[in-house]
């Protein structure tokens, strides 16, 4: 049986096998320390995202300190994917804030989105913090 997107047997789910989520008032301590806590705040932010818009036709990467694949649509399950958004720690959490926009972010080449469905997700920015 399939509840909200996860596979739900007798012995339980699939859907955070392997993930340990992170709370919500831990993430927004992140968030009010950026200075100190800057890997949990991106991790949690994408976790978010990740929950928000779940699928597999999009990874988007914040190196060092995560990837995710989001976005319904695709199945990708191998290699790399064909739609990818990579931008630094900084500039994610800007566009995340709304203190940077998509298209300024790209012609800055502060993101590099390629594919042809990598812009959907424009339309999930900014968050709500």
């Amino acid at each position: 049986m399939v509840v909200d997107g996860c596979v739900v047997s007798e012995i339980g789910d699939n859907c955070l096998m392997g993930k340990k989520q992170i709370p919500d008032e831990v993430g927004q301590g992140a968030l009010a320390d950026l200075e100190h806590q800057t890997p949990m705040a991106v991790r949690y932010l994408l976790q978010r995202i990740e929950t928000s818009n779940p699928g597999h036709s999009v990874e988007l990467r914040i190196p060092p300190y995560g990837a995710i694949q989001c976005i319904a649509g695709l199945n990708h399950r191998r290699g790399t994917p064909p739609n990818v958004v990579e931008m630094k720690p900084a500039d994610f959490l800007a566009l995340c804030r709304g203190e940077l926009l998509w298209q300024d972010a790209i012609d800055s080449g502060k993101l590099i989105a390629s594919g042809t469905l990598s812009d959907e997700l424009q339309r999930i920015f900014p968050l709500e913090i």
